[in-house]
């Protein structure tokens, strides 16, 4: 008989933002590491029916995997801890549980039953939660729950997960419990008491931690690891400090460190006779951690105050530095605030600039002024989505001397639009989840830059898009040297742009940092920053 499904649910207390998503990450990549089958999902509070629409500042980046799901940016850490690709499944919002529900009611399926959050509500839940383990293609099921125990929000969730924790039984599900140990400077102290009321307020729902994770910036000493274990009633060795690291990619090892995945393993009466093999991944670390040289990227953005908001971009940059053995120092540089004025003191002293992908029409003129600067100055520019669209107005304008051109998503009067809006999506009025999205094909010119970094004729790139580049002006902007380098078998569209005689001037209309792990670093920033080297190196 084949191995049930264990169930792992990871709970937040104290506060928001402790790092949840990372801890999961960590244990599951530790679990994968001895050989067993991971994944991990998350479930989020919120009533948008995904985050596709959702601004940046909000709630960071929107994460799309290869089956086109708009999830949460979580799932971008779960994909480059494990080099495993999530799915739709992996994601789970409190909008699509109550649409669902909603949708079954209006079909009749609840036999005329008053419709309430206990049983419906929660058994929508539980079988989101057990979508995953059902296929039989994992030992392991990792399932964070967004927010903080005792969020309104929340609540639903939380009683699924005592539900199931009965139904699954002790030895397959278990609930780790993530909380803050506040270090109050007057005292010169940590303090318990947060994560005392956080585990009793876990209680009151039904639901005993089985193992404390506490976030801390103070190393916890034995008494206090005795006093939390005490007074939130579990064992000493489920108490597990989580220190804060010079990189998240350190937390699997200190995980290790603090036998996490060994009291994970002993709860879920499963075998831990083979040592995690983290082999590729210290080697990772080392190369991160011991550059050789440095280089400096500006990232030209409208959301650069919200780390979150180019999350898988920033990930995607530590993994290509630490393939070419370079530390990546990433320059936010707002696109609102770039013009003739300013550009020569934002730009001129980096040695390459991504533009970054983006919405509507805020600080899209600042774009065109830093792709202008780095294709006249042979300065390695990276387009990614929007960025590359800017790049095709920019040459529309400067080279090819059609100064109106523009995209119609900016300007929908223009006479040049250059990036235009696909057939199909013309008569759309809703916003969710009816852009371009998720893998398609995209076949590589021969003899092209951009088919040497990858060595490979055909690829696959997740998309997140309304807008695409114009073939009526196809030829023109070939003829003055814009050369479209990748095309969509099925449409026709292109999604590549390259510049020949300019060092590294290459635009995509997708985007690779979705597909950049530790284990398998993204080939176009591994590419860019080697031409971020060599210009460096060439000053």
């Amino acid at each position: 008989m084949a191995q049930q499904t264990k169930y792992i649910f990871v709970t937040g207390g104290v506060s928001s933002s402790l790092g949840k998503g990372i801890i999961a990450a960590s244990l599951a990549k530790l679990l994968q590491a001895r050989g067993y089958k991971t994944t991990i999902q998350k479930l989020d509070p919120y009533i948008n029916v995904d985050p596709g629409t959702l601004n940046p500042y909000e709630h960071g980046e929107c994460y799309v995997t290869e089956d086109g799901a708009e999830t949460d940016l979580d799932l971008g850490h779960y994909e480059r801890f494990l080099n495993v690709n999530t799915s739709q499944e992996n994601n789970v919002t409190t909008g699509r549980i109550y649409q669902s529900v909603i949708e079954k009611e209006r079909r009749g399926e609840f036999l005329g039953k008053t419709v309430q959050v206990v049983p419906h509500i929660t058994n929508e839940i539980k079988e989101r939660i057990q979508m995953l383990g059902k296929h039989g293609d994992y030992d392991i099921v990792i399932t964070e729950i967004g927010g903080t125990v005792g969020d309104i929000e929340s609540l639903p969730y939380i009683e699924s997960v005592r539900q199931l924790k009965w139904e699954l039984g002790d030895d397959n599900a278990l609930v780790i419990h993530l909380t803050l140990i506040p270090y109050l400077s007057a005292a010169g102290e940590l303090k318990t008491k947060p994560t005392q009321h956080s585990v009793k307020t876990l209680m009151e729902s039904g639901i005993k931690a089985d193992i404390l994770v506490c976030r801390t910036e103070h190393e916890l000493s034995d008494d206090l690891r005795d006093k939390l274990a005490l007074f939130c009633n579990v064992k000493r060795e489920a108490v597990i400090q989580s220190i804060d690291a010079s990189t998240i990619y350190d937390v699997p090892n200190l995980m290790l460190e603090e036998g996490l995945d060994v009291i994970t393993l002993d709860k879920l009466k499963l075998s831990k006779d083979t040592q995690p093999d983290l082999t590729h991944w210290d080697a990772f670390l080392k190369r991160h951690k011991n550059p050789t040289c440095e280089v400096t990227v500006g990232l030209v953005g409208k959301y650069v105050e919200l780390q979150d908001s180019y999350k898988s971009i920033l990930e995607a940059f530590i993994h290509a530095g630490a393939e070419n053995e370079v530390k990546v120092n990433i320059e936010s540089i707002h696109s609102e605030f770039i013009d003739d004025a300013t550009i020569k003191d934002k730009i001129s002293h980096l040695d390459g600039i991504l533009v970054a992908p983006g919405f509507g029409e805020r600080g899209i003129e600042g774009k065109v002024d830093a792709v202008k600067f780095a294709r006249e100055n042979n300065l390695p520019f990276f387009g990614i989505c929007l960025g590359m669209q800017m790049a095709v107005i920019e040459y529309a304008r400067n080279v090819l001397n059609l100064s109106d051109a523009n995209s119609i998503e900016m300007d929908d009067s223009t006479k040049n639009p250059v990036i235009a809006i696909m057939e199909d999506q013309k008569n759309i009025t809703q916003m969710g989840g009816t852009m371009r999205l998720g893998s398609w094909e995209c076949k590589l010119k021969d003899g092209s830059k951009i088919h040497e970094i990858y060595n490979s004729q055909t690829i696959h790139e997740r998309h997140r898009h309304r807008y695409e580049y114009n073939n009526k002006y196809k030829e023109q902007l070939e003829a003055a040297g814009l050369i479209s380098t990748g095309i969509n078998p099925d449409t026709g569209l292109v999604e590549t742009i390259e510049l020949k005689d300019h060092p590294w001037f290459i635009g995509v209309q997708y985007h690779p940092e979705y597909k950049s792990t530790v284990a398998n670093p993204h080939p176009l920033f591994v590419g860019f920053v080697e031409a971020c080297k060599q210009y460096s190196q060439n000053r």
